[in-house]
């Protein structure tokens, strides 16, 4: 009896995505066609057609009593498509910016609660070429993941706020003492570490915007803190941010 309501929840997934794959063949249908296509009582298509809308993935056409895909659609391929462009838009970017910084600059996403990197380069004055891709940073104590952590829904935020992990004396673990500093990100538009993550190393981060004005990524621009020093922050930003806007435009984002 345990694995019954398992089974059910997956088949009803199933038959949501058969939904889906239906109203994006045919462009429209009812509630009675959708229960015909997937041999289901009426009343389970009623219900399952119910959960989709409640999500906007799909609409009632309101004078023919039909459904087709909603708007809920267009914004989840927007973000993946944003997100698949982001390596190929942002590369020639963070490699401008490499050299112009001279430091090394990462592009991260939000991945499963932290901020994950995807594209890197180097500039010439790195003291070392340590490879972030791939890597699963924590969104409390680097730039890019304040960034994330700052736009970031409800549930990810408050997730974020119930492991604030100590890595150095520099580490934020306060709840309050975060939650003003990502005020702060939001208003100034750029977020920064202060040796958070490591010992020596400091960073500075600014938001990627997708299609929608959803912020979808980071770029950030980290080294040694005796050379990326707070009070270069301010002009470090200014360009960091100019290319944020760049990548932002060639992935669809044109401004308010």
């Amino acid at each position: 009896m345990g694995n019954e309501q398992p089974v059910v929840q997956v088949q009803s997934v199933d038959r949501a995505l058969a939904i889906l794959d239906l109203l994006a063949r045919r462009g429209e249908a009812g509630v009675t066609e959708i229960a015909t296509e997937l041999d289901v009582h009426k009343s389970t298509a009623f219900r399952l057609v119910g959960a989709l809308e409640n999500r906007q993935l799909v609409e009632q056409i309101s004078d023919r009593g039909k459904y087709r895909l909603g708007f809920g659609i267009i914004r989840l391929a927007g973000a993946t498509t944003a997100t698949l462009d982001l390596p190929r838009e942002g590369q020639p970017v963070c490699e401008r910016l490499a050299t112009e910084l001279d430091e090394t600059v990462n592009l991260a996403i939000m991945d499963s609660g932290a901020a994950t990197n995807i594209t890197q380069a180097y500039g010439s004055a790195a003291v070392t070429t340590r490879n972030w891709i791939g890597q699963r940073t924590p969104l409390h104590a680097t730039s890019s993941g304040k960034v994330l952590l700052a736009w970031a829904e409800e549930p990810v935020l408050n997730a974020a706020l119930d492991t604030l992990e100590r890595f150095t004396p520099n580490t934020i673990t306060s709840r309050s003492k975060l939650l003003a500093e990502l005020r702060t990100v939001r208003e100034q538009g750029w977020a920064s570490t202060n040796e958070e993550l490591e010992i020596g190393l400091n960073a500075v981060a600014a938001p990627i915007r997708g299609a929608g004005g959803t912020v979808v990524a980071a770029v950030s621009v980290s080294g040694p803190a005796y050379r990326l020093t707070v009070d270069s922050f301010p002009s470090v930003t200014e360009k960091l941010r100019a290319g944020a806007d760049e990548i932002s435009t060639r992935i669809g984002y044109f401004g308010n």
